[in-house]
């Protein structure tokens, strides 16, 4: 046996193709079963899309940088379940192109970030967050209640979001702009938002625009709130 392993590390081009070898068979054996399934991640009751209004918060959300100071994944440890919440679960992230889990904390995670705050507050804190959290180390946003958030860029985000898997419908995509203004207004009538995005959380627009202050506090708003962990159809996700 040794002289054998002896043979093949003197020969360089004969370990090069046997290594080779070996990692194209781990590799597919590692590949070949995720061709096999459906999907490899499991689906769990009431995680959908993101709203358009989301969507574009969402895109806020990045431009912005605010993963470098927010995780958005609960690990299965008992001291972050008791401050944040039931761990987090791949399907939640399953419709982020990339997600958001982070790697880095100077601010609380914000996995179940959703209705744990008002609308007022969640406005008042991106404005300035010293006027809530007198600590806090975040920079002040008030220059996105200025800034108007496009239907037609935010349209063409859902339709290339369509192409590479997110089950977006056409109807989806052709009411972007009256749910975009729906859901950034809490007078407005909520049940066609509500029928294409349950559990969507009107925000406290001005009714005549729609800005990016309003999209980033919608998708602050949905964050965690899609898996419903009381309903006993989820039991096993308890365990």
């Amino acid at each position: 046996m040794f002289v054998k392993h002896e043979t093949i590390e003197k020969n360089a081009v004969l370990l090069a193709v046997l290594t080779t070898l070996t990692i194209a068979i781990g590799g597919i054996v590692e590949l070949v079963p995720l061709f096999t399934i459906e999907t490899t991640v499991e689906k769990v009751e009431g995680v959908r899309p993101y709203s358009p209004l989301e969507l574009a918060g969402r895109d806020i959300y990045v431009r912005e940088g605010c993963y470098t100071c927010h995780s958005q994944q609960i690990r299965a440890l008992k001291d972050e379940v008791e401050r944040y919440g039931h761990y987090s679960l791949a399907a939640e992230s399953m419709y982020d192109r990339p997600f958001q889990w982070g790697s880095k904390r100077n601010g609380p995670d914000l996995a179940r970030v959703g209705g744990k705050y008002s609308n007022d507050w969640h406005y008042a804190h991106l404005a300035n967050p010293q006027s809530m959290v007198p600590e806090s180390l975040m920079p002040r946003y008030a220059f996105l209640a200025n800034r108007e958030v496009d239907p037609a860029r935010v349209a063409r985000h859902l339709r290339a979001n369509k192409t590479v898997g997110t089950p977006y419908t056409e109807e989806q995509v052709a009411n972007v702009a009256a749910d975009l203004a729906a859901q950034a207004d809490v007078n407005a009538e909520p049940d066609a938002l509500a029928k294409r995005y349950p559990k969507a959380v009107q925000v406290q627009g001005d009714g005549r625009r729609v800005t990016e202050m309003d999209a980033l506090v919608a998708y602050l708003q949905v964050l965690g709130t899609m898996v419903d962990f009381t309903n006993p159809a989820n039991e096993k996700l308890q365990q």
